[in-house]
C-alpha cells in the first residue's frame, strides 16, 4: 500500500515527533516537581536515556508513547497499513530496546517505572499521576 503523504508531507510530520520534551513527559515533571520530587532530565550515564532520574529514589521513570513503544492492548497503538515491512522492524527493535533497557536499569540496582502516554489522558492522569507517587516512594519493590 502506498504511503498517503507526499514525501514533503510526510518529512515534515515526522520532523514535528520529538525524542524528548514531549507534553507527556513535561506533564509528569511538572507533576512530580509540584511533589517536591528533584530529578534529573535524561541522564545520558544510564542505559536509555531514561526521561526522568530519581536519584533519591534509585528509580526512574519512562514516559512512553503508545505508538512507537508497540503499548498492546491500547486503542492508541495501531500497527501501519503502508511500508509494514519498515515498520514492523523498527517497532519490534524499539520494543526489544526497551526491554534490554530495563534487564541493564535492574542490573545496576535501578527501579523502573513505565507511564504510558494513554495514561495521562484527562480521564485517568490525576489516578495514574498519584499512583506514580506512590510507588516512587513506596519501597516495598525491594523485597520483591
Amino acid at each position: 500500500m502506498a504511503d498517503n503523504h507526499s514525501p514533503e508531507m510526510r518529512s515534515y510530520n515526522m520532523s514535528r515527533i520529538r525524542s524528548n520534551n514531549s507534553k507527556p513527559e513535561e506533564t509528569v515533571r511538572k507533576f512530580l516537581f509540584s511533589q517536591g520530587f528533584r530529578y534529573r532530565k535524561n541522564d545520558k550515564r544510564l542505559p536509555g536515556k531514561p526521561d526522568i532520574v530519581l536519584p533519591k529514589h534509585r528509580t526512574v521513570v519512562f514516559v512512553h508513547g503508545c505508538f512507537w513503544h508497540c503499548h498492546t492492548g491500547c486503542p492508541d497503538y495501531v500497527r501501519p497499513k503502508s511500508n509494514q515491512d519498515y515498520w514492523d522492524r523498527k517497532l519490534k527493535r524499539n520494543k526489544s530496546r526497551d526491554i534490554e533497557n530495563r534487564n541493564r536499569l535492574d542490573e545496576l540496582g535501578w527501579r523502573v517505572i513505565v507511564v504510558w502516554e494513554c495514561e495521562l489522558k484527562t480521564a485517568t492522569r490525576e489516578h495514574r499521576l498519584d499512583a506514580l507517587c506512590k510507588s516512587i516512594v513506596n519501597e516495598s519493590w525491594k523485597s520483591l
